[in-house]
């Protein structure tokens, strides 16, 4: 029940012991569905998290965004962009997939990627750029069908890899992920946050694998990288 006092809304907590058993069980049955989709993301995609030297080998690698900085990589992403090449120079990938977001002209993730791995030593030819890339859902779902990948090792930070490894399974890709090590920051503090509540999407994303907000026509980029 609810008393309002001067203007101002207060819950009243039942004073029954069958109404807080029944307020207790409450909490605790929506506490346990918020954390059910997270559960089952440790659950399933656990087991597939590897590091760059145990990670099995796969004809790509794919790279998700992770923000830019004045037209650079973000840290994050910059980390994320290190291990792909370090995948690409021990032989465990032959390509590398960079799926970001470029929504808008003045802010190309893909581009920036392809920049830095360039300068880290992976040849042009063995990059391949998604532009759109809008979320991890739709970064799975294209790199399937519009490119056509069907086994990836997926690159990104531990606390979003588990979700990226559950997606792309989903989409139809036999991975494996690397869990790249991150500064605990107040980014790390927020990704790890964020990732509670964006698992709730992930299951439904899995579940009922819409279209992504783009999809276009079929490209040939990583296969005629893979060549």
């Amino acid at each position: 029940m609810r008393r309002i006092r001067g203007g101002v809304s207060r819950l009243r907590l039942p004073r029954t012991r069958r109404g807080q058993r029944r307020a207790y069980q409450a909490v605790v049955a929506a506490t346990v569905l918020a954390l059910a989709p997270a559960t089952w993301l440790n659950a399933t995609a656990g087991p597939r998290v590897r590091t760059v030297a145990d990670a099995p080998a796969a004809p790509v690698a794919i790279v998700f965004g992770a923000g830019l900085w004045d037209g650079k990589p973000s840290p994050y992403l910059a980390h994320r962009l290190d291990a792909a090449a370090a995948l690409y120079r021990r032989g465990t990938v032959r390509a590398v997939l960079v799926t970001g977001d470029n929504s808008r002209h003045d802010y190309d993730e893909p581009d920036a990627m392809r920049g830095y791995l360039l300068h880290h030593g992976v040849p042009a030819r063995k990059i391949v750029n998604d532009y759109a890339g809008f979320d991890t859902w739709d970064s799975c779902s294209r790199a399937r069908r519009i490119f056509g990948v069907h086994r990836a090792v997926l690159v990104s930070q531990g606390f979003h890899i588990r979700r990226a490894l559950a997606l792309c399974t989903a989409a139809g890709i036999d991975s494996y992920g690397v869990g790249v090590a991150a500064t605990r920051d107040v980014t790390w503090a927020y990704g790890g946050v964020r990732e509670i509540f964006a698992a709730g999407k992930a299951a439904a994303d899995a579940l009922l694998r819409p279209d992504p907000q783009f999809l276009g026509p079929r490209e040939k980029g990583v296969t005629e990288a893979l060549r």
